[in-house]
């Protein structure tokens, strides 16, 4: 996998390493052709309220934001690489609901970023069984993840 990290919010060290490694595994694990791209990017709390208010047309920040470019699906590694798209991730917002939750902010990493992934697998979850479909599969993924 081409993975590329961008750093704009400088305050929060999360690892460029821990991040392509997630990602790389999350895409293995979803059968997506080991020669695709990802962008990730690590933005603060101000420039991901611009892209929620221009992309969503909703006010303030959110925690991520994805951005797929070429609609590539689960176990399409057969059909050669192809472009994945952008992950936009919030470290200061994701601390809140990291604080919120009595969990870490890796961890709540860990759960945007796979998140993130399956929206650009085409993964939503605006009707009920959509998100019991991909909360369930993201939550295997982590699972994984944890224990490998």
């Amino acid at each position: 996998m081409e993975i590329e990290i961008q750093v704009t919010d400088t305050n929060y060290n999360l690892g460029q390493e821990f991040l392509i490694s997630l990602a790389t595994f999350s895409l293995n694990y979803l059968g997506i052709h080991p020669e695709s791209e990802l962008s990730i990017s690590i933005v603060t709390n101000s420039e991901i309220e611009k892209l929620h208010q221009q992309w969503m047309g909703l006010p303030g920040p959110t925690d991520v934001l994805s951005f797929p470019m070429d609609e590539l699906k689960p176990n399409s590694a057969t059909d050669g690489p192809g472009i994945l798209g952008d992950i936009m991730i919030s470290p200061e917002f994701a601390q809140i609901s990291a604080t919120q939750n009595n969990k870490t902010l890796k961890s709540e990493i860990e759960l945007l970023l796979v998140h993130g992934i399956l929206h650009l697998l085409g993964y939503d979850h605006v009707e009920l069984p959509d998100e019991k479909e991909m909360f369930a599969l993201q939550e295997l993924i982590l699972e994984k993840w944890r224990n490998q």
